[in-house]
């Protein structure tokens, strides 16, 4: 279990001298906790003009269509991280292929790093983490639009389509209009219910 480190009656939050942010410090040796943003790594995953979606089988989003990705480890590479992600999720075999897009989401906290990867080959099948794992045409018609679980997903899909699967000169970024946004609400899809919620 993860507890806040503002549960502990000797942690008081203070700007540390040198800093110029209030953190959380403890009152009897002085060690600063720092609280730093997450990075998360993606594959925008293809294969013959199509790309590699999972339904998700967690919350938040349970059910929704996503890119396969996770919280970076310790130890690993953002390329090598992407590759566990995508292995994973979707028990495909990628190869890197560029840097396609960073989007910053402040208010949570987290960095996504997306890289287009190409797939080795045809197979992939669903991890312990989806339900569902789909090769989808690459086209404005084709993509489950509605279904997505989250900004992000729309914002990489719609920018790998404006470049035609095109390595980009720079990779995509987060756009002003990218900061209002949020996921919607739904806890999950509405036609796959949570195992755990039935019993609620």
């Amino acid at each position: 279990m993860n507890i806040p480190i503002s549960s502990f009656s000797n942690f008081k939050n203070q700007v540390p001298p040198g800093d110029f942010v209030a953190r959380m410090v403890c009152n009897e040796c002085d060690w600063i906790h720092y609280d730093n943003p997450r990075i998360i790594v993606t594959g925008l995953c293809t294969w013959e003009n199509q790309v590699l979606l999972c339904r998700r089988a967690i919350a938040p989003r349970y059910g929704f269509w996503t890119l396969p990705g996770g919280f970076m480890e310790i130890g690993e590479t953002i390329e090598e991280g992407a590759c566990r992600e995508v292995r994973e999720e979707a028990g495909a075999e990628v190869d890197i292929r560029n840097l396609l897009a960073t989007y910053t989401v402040p208010r949570i906290g987290q960095v996504h790093m997306v890289f287009h990867a190409a797939m080795r080959s045809s197979e992939f099948l669903a991890g312990p983490e989806s339900l569902d794992v789909r090769l989808f045409p690459l086209t404005e018609e084709s993509l489950p639009w509605d279904d997505l679980a989250f900004p992000v997903n729309d914002w990489v899909l719609r920018d790998f389509l404006s470049v035609h699967g095109q390595a980009p000169a720079q990779p995509f970024t987060t756009r002003p209009e990218h900061r209002d946004q949020r996921m919607s609400q739904e806890p999950f899809h509405p036609d796959f219910r949570p195992p755990e919620s039935d019993s609620k």
